[in-house]
């Protein structure tokens, strides 16, 4: 497989940095802390039914998968590390278990390998028990196009090694079938056991998803990440209670957890034209986003927002995190070495991490066109 990973590196070098980054032991931890701290948030009855209340009722659907690659991500400052979201289908996750062994830690690059096709199975078993898991689809959108296709066929690759078979599909391709033992899902043919969401359509809304959303409503695939991790995890007016103080206490969080959140989670509020006027006098403050937005698409730093673009906020759906700026790191580029911005992601699961990659940029977002920029492992200091 090496050699697949050592062709992806000259196709696409812009996904990859030489740099090694070197991050605190101490941040580390304190970003292992965070992420405990909005998990046992995440798990409490009163947090899952205000968030759910107001999620489509695809995501309110009885789920037993835990949902695979949240992606924690993170800015580190001099007082520690700072949320600035969290995503349900986190990708790079399988490239940097690869970019690893490119780094000489073989070992490392295996463990996470391991650890990524057991997360698949734990996924099955939470859903389906002892039966055999034949068959994944890793499904998104036009898959071939997508930025990160490559990594779709490190999957197939992956999950071949372990005795999975897997395809690589976009939704259209799958076919709803009604047998005597309920709904199934077929591709060319073949029945699906486990849908490897890719998707950008949380919540199965367009027409490529009908049948997806028909079957998967009906119990008759597994799919993760599933629309009720996403609501109840990368819905970003979720960053709006967790760094809410009052209404983290409403919800009966203990203290300790609302002072590491309060430390951890940037001030997110909700942006309307009754404080249009506010927000425009304090916009170098702020980082404007959409709640359902993922890749920094529509996303701005308040600093380099114009009236124009502004008046269009003021008339969307958008949220207000205080800016956390990021770090910077030095990194080779050929024979210099030049700055750049870093974030932190954290690739959890079952509220454990099991791997921390950073994302090196230069400009306003993480953009993966920067020369020397891209994925580099993150090690402890």
């Amino acid at each position: 497989m090496k050699s697949v990973f050592e062709r992806l590196q000259r196709t696409q070098p812009q996904l990859f940095s030489a740099a090694d980054i070197v991050v605190p032991a101490a941040q580390l931890a304190a970003m292992a802390e965070l992420i405990a701290a909005i998990e046992r948030v995440f798990a409490l009855p009163a947090y899952r039914a205000q968030v759910l209340a107001q999620a489509p009722e695809i995501a309110r659907l009885p789920c037993a998968p835990r949902g695979v690659f949240y992606g924690y991500d993170f800015h580190l400052g001099t007082d520690g590390p700072r949320l600035i979201e969290i995503n349900t289908n986190a990708g790079g996750g399988l490239l940097n278990a690869y970019l690893l062994a490119a780094h000489g830690r073989d070992e490392l690059a295996a463990a996470a390998k391991q650890a990524i096709v057991d997360m698949f199975h734990e996924e099955w078993r939470l859903a389906r028990g002892a039966a055999p898991l034949r068959r994944i689809a890793i499904v998104d959108e036009a898959p071939a196009g997508q930025f990160l296709a490559p990594e779709f066929a490190l999957f197939v690759e992956l999950f071949a090694e372990h005795g999975i078979d897997a395809v690589i599909a976009d939704p259209a391709e799958l076919q709803r079938v009604v047998t005597a033992d309920g709904e199934r899902l077929l591709l060319a043919g073949e029945e699906v056991d486990l849908i490897y969401a890719r998707l950008t359509d949380f919540y199965l809304e367009t027409p490529a998803c009908a049948a997806l959303r028909q079957v998967f409503a009906a119990g008759g695939v597994v799919v993760t990440p599933h629309p009720q991790a996403h609501a109840l995890y990368a819905d970003k007016r979720n960053l709006m209670l967790l760094s809410d103080p009052q209404a983290l206490a409403a919800l009966g969080v203990d203290v300790a957890t609302v002072d590491c959140l309060q430390r951890g989670v940037p001030q997110t509020v909700t942006v309307n034209p009754e404080n249009g006027e506010k927000f425009w006098s304090e916009r170098k403050r702020w980082f404007f986003k959409p709640p359902a937005g993922f890749g920094s698409r529509a996303a701005y730093r308040g600093d380099k927002l114009t009236k124009r673009v502004f008046e269009e906020i003021l008339a969307g759906d958008y949220i207000a995190q205080e800016i956390a700026p990021p770090s910077e790191h030095p990194v080779p580029v050929g024979d210099e070495t030049v700055t750049m911005k870093a974030d932190f992601r954290c690739y959890v699961y079952a509220g454990r991490i099991q791997l921390v990659a950073a994302r090196l940029y230069q400009g306003q977002t993480t953009n993966f066109r920067t020369a020397g920029g891209g994925f580099a492992p993150v090690f402890a200091g």
